[in-house]
């Protein structure tokens, strides 16, 4: 892979995870205790731990692949 392409790739990886802090953000958004809302306490915690627990797996394996990348586009990376 080119050097620039994959430093592309990778800061492509970091911007994804701000899209993944911004999904969990309105999943909480979206299920704040109100007057009118249909979810208790117990269904409220077990969905933003379901929810959260999938979307923190997604943001690490970003890091990951983004840090990867971005030792691929200097010239540091080796070989698995």
């Amino acid at each position: 892979m080119p050097p620039r392409i994959a430093r592309l790739a990778g800061l492509g990886a970091f911007a994804a995870c701000a899209g993944i802090a911004a999904l969990y953000l309105l999943v909480l958004f979206g299920t704040r205790p109100a007057a009118d809302s249909g979810m208790d306490g117990t269904l409220r915690f077990i969905t933003w731990l379901s929810v959260g627990g999938v979307l923190l797996a997604l943001l690490g394996v970003h890091v990951l692949l983004g840090r990867r990348l971005l030792l691929l586009a200097r010239g540091e990376a080796t070989e698995v």
